[in-house]
């Protein structure tokens, strides 16, 4: 092992076990300069590096988010309905945030997260103004507040900034915005992509874009997004719903994932979110456009969405990522397992996906523009999550077995670009718990 004279700034774990890009590891030492990796080795003694209990394994990659969802955990389930019943509730959370309320409601989901070994997050941000459609004075308050919330948290965030200008689709057309609806758009794609322009990135946060659905971005509107959003990560809600397949057959004649591609959407920097209910030829499309699938299990099952052809994707050549969306679940373990087990409710068969596999999904960073974090490698983000191998849920597992048996739950440690953002299960914030429901209550008559 070669010997390294330490800086004032280096930092140095040490770890029993570590998913490294070639399997798992033993013994594994992590220096760290200026939050980076700048040396790992295996077969090492401790010494006087910080000791990580378990198995640790990359940063996770939450890629799709929608913050204020979080207050809806635990208040959705009475009374049945579909995606569109729930969406009313979520409406009626909607209506009630400002940028105040909203920077304490996704610094405490963002904490969960943190909580859950995320270290970056994709927020598909589409609350933008105030009470019916009015412009905060500063037009992109709610997206400074998502960037504050991470921040806080200690997490990196891509902001997603959506593009929604129509209310809805059905054969007959697009229909126009609607009651707490005005708040997400900007007019037309051209006034969105001039209040996008106004946001900055900074270290802890890219720019990225999204179109909310064909649903919600007319046809000749949707270039215009891509447009803007060029270089940088483009993400889309696509055939969550059968309905939205047959409304866009109905009024284009396509698919919306063809639809997509005739604009010019598809390609290697956008991903693609839910696509539940696709073609053998869109699954051919994405997979000749090279574009991302991100899944989200719990959130697909809890609002009765369907099971989408994982294993299918992945074998026409597409990347896939998770995302916990609207946070019934926060627990990129749980996505990642629900990815596999899905499969195995619908092919009968185990063994769909490979631990590995799961583990990309679960880390895929680069597809919220984070080349350089998701791998345990020198030169990457300094990206550590500790997750037990003694808690009553993983004692007597496999390390390279963990995704399919712990919960972030067993989430020990985490740091980000080398900084320690929860150590031995607690948030740098303190109660994370106590963070929400001060946040969350707030936003309904009874607590």
């Amino acid at each position: 092992m070669n010997q390294k004279v330490s800086r004032p700034s280096d930092q140095r774990w040490w770890a029993p076990y570590a998913m490294l890009p070639s399997g798992v590891a033993r013994d594994v030492t992590f220096e760290v300069t200026a939050g980076r990796f700048t040396a790992v080795s295996v077969d090492t003694v401790p010494g006087d590096a910080q000791p990580l209990p378990g198995v640790v394994l990359p940063g996770f990659a939450n890629a799709h988010s929608h913050a204020f969802h979080r207050a809806l955990r635990g208040r959705t389930h009475l009374g049945g309905g579909t995606f569109w019943t729930w969406r009313e509730r979520m409406y009626a959370v909607a209506a009630q945030l400002d940028p105040d309320s909203y920077l304490a409601l996704a610094t405490a989901t963002y904490a969960e997260m943190a909580l859950a070994g995320v270290t970056a997050v994709g927020e598909f941000h589409y609350l933008h103004h105030g009470p019916g459609g009015a412009s905060y004075d500063d037009p992109n308050a709610m997206g400074e507040a998502l960037r504050q919330g991470a921040a806080d948290a200690g997490i990196r965030l891509t902001l997603l900034d959506t593009c929604y200008v129509a209310g809805g689709l059905t054969a007959s057309g697009h229909g126009p915005l609607d009651g707490v609806q005005k708040r997400f758009g900007d007019g037309d794609a051209d006034h969105w992509a001039q209040r996008v322009a106004g946001l900055r990135e900074s270290a802890g946060m890219r720019v990225g874009a999204a179109i909310h659905s064909v649903r919600a971005v007319p046809r000749d509107q949707l270039g215009v997004v891509a447009a803007a959003a060029a270089g940088r990560p483009l993400h889309v809600h696509l055939s969550e719903q059968p309905a939205e397949n047959w409304a866009c057959q109905g009024f284009y004649g396509l698919t919306p994932t063809a639809l997509l591609d005739v604009a010019g959407v598809l390609g290697p920097l956008t991903s693609v979110v839910h696509a539940t209910h696709l073609t053998d030829q869109d699954i051919a499309t994405l997979g000749r456009t090279f574009t991302t699938v991100c899944f989200c299990p719990t959130t697909e099952r809890d609002l009765a969405d369907g099971i989408g052809p994982a294993r299918r994707l992945s074998d026409a050549g597409l990347p896939l990522s998770l995302g916990s969306d609207q946070h019934a679940v926060i627990d990129l373990l749980e996505e990642a397992r629900a990815l596999e087990m899905h499969e195995r409710l619908d092919s009968l068969q185990r063994g769909r996906f490979r631990p590995d596999e799961l583990l990309s999904a679960a880390t895929r960073h680069e597809s919220l523009g984070w080349d350089d974090a998701g791998r345990l490698e020198v030169g990457g983000r300094a990206d550590l999550v500790a997750v037990r191998l003694d808690s009553a849920r993983t004692a007597g597992s496999a390390p390279e077995q963990i995704m399919l048996s712990a919960s972030a739950a067993d989430v020990d440690t985490v740091i980000v670009d080398g900084r320690t953002v929860v150590a031995g299960g607690q948030h740098l914030l303190g109660d994370v718990g106590m963070l929400l429901q001060k946040a969350i209550q707030t936003l309904w008559k009874h607590p």
